[in-house]
């Protein structure tokens, strides 16, 4: 294996704010292995929600507004950068973010068996700690609490780079890491069984088609909300029915779908679809959510919840091996990867403003 070079192209997060905050550099410092840990050159990495959120420090308490397309774009006036991240600390700049990333190793650091160079590898995204895995001091996320994978090379411990052996190209394993991790907590969280029905809001997303695949896999019957224009799409991947996003009467027509109550219902928009989605519950159902991306302030009957015996949970932080297992399913061609486009890493703001439309099904990536 040859040396690598010393500097190399990257996208590099200056600050909270705007698109404008984000800086393409050519001659950004290689990382360097320390010990446990391994070089990857990336070939593909994708865009998540995560990536607009800590650029516009959105998970702030202070921005109580969904994350709109001024938003997206621009920031948020009213942000506080000491709560910038998911976890609502302060984010280190410079930083090169990026948590989706696809390529092989290329080397590795003191205590790491040589023959890992070579690997074409998944980065799994979750740096958890020893134990207490939730503890949010210590379970860090690839591309926030350290550089990412919006660059030529990124550097990341090795048991996080998972080998992988599947057929499909780079572009589309880069689709699968921060989508599929999040989508499978979020069902896992909702404890689905096989036959039971479940509703997902935000279905042509990365996260809500990836769940739309988990919950066929579980047996689940699956009625998603998305936009009609991309119904076709989403009924291929196992949907039994598309409703409309804009429908003014949301949780009539999750009954007329079901043919009567839901068991589950799996949230990433949050706003005006929580509370149908909530009425739309059996008694004794289960609501999951791992965003709210129409808005994070809700109207809330709190009857719902005591007299129904709803279950609500959130689910952000991954169990350990989440990704691991997903790599097999991906090695069995169990799951499909939805690659929407695909970007230079020097148009990484304009993939942004591509991801910010959501005009499309699944996932976008981009390419050092």
């Amino acid at each position: 294996m040859s040396e690598l070079p010393a500097t190399m192209r990257a996208v590099v997060l200056t600050g909270h704010g705007g698109l404008d905050k984000l800086e393409y550099r050519e001659n950004w410092p290689v990382p360097v292995a320390a010990s446990g840990e391994v070089v990857v050159k990336v070939a593909a990495c994708g865009l998540n929600n995560t990536d607009i959120n800590t650029r516009t420090a959105w998970y702030s308490k202070s921005v109580t507004e969904g994350m709109t397309d001024s938003g997206g774009k621009g920031g948020f006036a009213d942000a506080e950068a000491d709560t910038g991240s998911w976890g609502s600390a302060a984010v280190t700049f410079p930083r090169i973010q990026g948590a989706d990333v696809a390529g092989v190793i290329v080397a590795v650091g003191d205590g790491v068996d040589l023959s890992r160079i070579g690997a074409r590898v998944v980065i799994d995204p979750w740096l958890l700690g020893v134990g207490d895995w939730m503890d949010t001091a210590r379970s860090l996320y690839f591309g926030s609490e350290c550089d990412g994978g919006y660059a030529q090379y990124t550097k990341v411990r090795t048991e996080n780079a998972i080998s992988v052996c599947s057929d499909l190209s780079d572009a589309e394993l880069a689709t699968f890491p921060c989508a599929y991790t999040t989508a499978e907590n979020l069902v896992s969280r909702s404890g689905l069984k096989p036959g039971e029905t479940v509703v997902i809001a935000g279905a042509s997303g990365g996260v809500g088609s990836a769940a739309i695949q988990l919950c066929r896999l579980r047996g689940a019957r699956v009625i998603g909300i998305a936009s009609t224009s991309k119904a076709d799409r989403l009924l291929e991947l196992g949907a039994e029915a598309i409703i409309d996003r804009n429908i003014g009467h949301l949780e009539e027509a999750i009954r007329d779908a079901a043919g009567g109550v839901v068991d589950v219902a799996l949230d990433v928009v949050g706003g005006g679809m929580f509370m149908p989605m909530i009425n739309a519950l059996r008694q004794g159902g289960r609501y999951s959510t791992s965003g709210c991306i129409a808005g994070p302030m809700v109207d809330f009957d709190l009857r719902q919840l005591v007299y129904k015996d709803l279950q609500l949970t959130g689910a952000t932080i991954v169990p350990p091996g989440t990704m691991q297992r997903l790599v097999g399913l991906i090695d069995q061609d169990l799951l499909k990867p939805l690659l929407a486009q695909s970007f230079p890493l020097k148009n990484l703001a304009q993939a942004q403003e591509a991801f910010i439309a959501k005009k499309n099904v699944g996932n976008i990536v981009v390419q050092p």
